[in-house]
């Protein structure tokens, strides 16, 4: 599976981790959803263990841009953003059998930018768009962990 967010957020940029914010709820859903170590979040567990975690159940980390102009770490002030290779990902790694898209600007994203130069074969590969998980968007933890159940369907859990 093939998660994809927008453009790492300076937090992340900072520490050179993904979803490195503490109250992003991205590491603590993917600790519950694969029955992993601790979900408490807020850097309860490091950055090495979150990368063995994520390739123990075949869950690879990307973003949709590479480069973009952005004031602070918002979504909604993304400008001129470059893409990233992801159909040459996609092609590289054939057993990427799901992309879920990390937040509504990611998908938006990805349906102007990435979209129209996949393969009729890359097309097909299920896609589906899940509810942000940045502490922007301020809903319980426990509502962002039952949004994001349906990943469970592409997880490797065993």
């Amino acid at each position: 599976m093939l998660i994809l967010g927008s453009m790492p957020s300076v937090a992340s940029l900072a520490a050179g981790q993904y979803y490195a914010h503490p109250r992003n709820a991205f590491w603590p859903i993917m600790s519950a959803l694969l029955n992993e170590g601790d979900s408490s979040g807020g850097g309860g567990v490091d950055w090495v263990k979150r990368r063995e975690m994520l390739t123990k159940h075949h869950v690879a980390l990307w973003d949709v841009a590479q480069a973009c102009v952005r004031e602070g770490s918002a979504d909604a002030s993304i400008r001129d953003a470059e893409p990233n290779r992801i159909s040459g990902l996609l092609e590289a790694c054939p057993d990427i059998r799901a992309i879920c898209l990390n937040g509504q600007k990611a998908a938006e994203m990805f349906r102007s930018m990435v979209a129209p130069g996949l393969t009729d074969a890359q097309r097909t590969i299920p896609r589906v768009t899940l509810p942000s998980t940045s502490p922007a968007r301020a809903v319980r933890f426990e509502v962002k962990l039952a949004e994001w159940q349906i990943v469970g369907s592409f997880l490797e859990t065993k």
